[in-house]
């Protein structure tokens, strides 16, 4: 199952982390959350990773449509978006809302789930 959206670019991972909050932003969506995947590994674990952070983004309005539609969409809320170093690459992912109305079935979340893929595919064209 194909379950987000990927892009690949050879911009630096910390360049890209910031385009990609600045893309996210201009599609309406705000950062509630920032999940550092390789200082938390290392610090917790003694892992060593590469770079990989999760940003837990929300466009507000569109939040609002899925809560309206089911109280408990708030579980697969927010989207998810990671950046993470790959093979000589920066690689940034976004989780498909499709996934959300798919898991929640319910009619009403399909068009919020259309309207955020349709941000997020956008704000991740303004990266590549």
């Amino acid at each position: 199952m194909d379950y987000g959206f990927t892009i690949k670019t050879a911009g630096p991972f910390t360049e890209t982390v910031a385009k990609v909050r600045d893309a996210l932003r201009e599609q309406g969506f705000g950062v509630l959350t920032e999940i550092d995947v390789r200082a938390t590994m290392k610090d917790k674990l003694g892992a060593e990773m590469e770079d990989y952070v999760i940003l837990g983004a929300c466009n507000p309005p569109l939040a609002h449509r899925a809560l309206a539609a089911d109280r408990s969409i708030g579980l697969l809320l927010p989207c998810n978006v990671v950046v993470r170093s790959g093979q000589g690459e920066t690689v940034v992912e976004a989780m498909d809302p499709g996934v959300m109305a798919q898991v929640a079935d319910q009619p009403a979340l399909q068009g919020v789930a259309e309207d955020a893929a349709a941000r997020l595919r956008a704000a991740l064209a303004g990266i590549a």
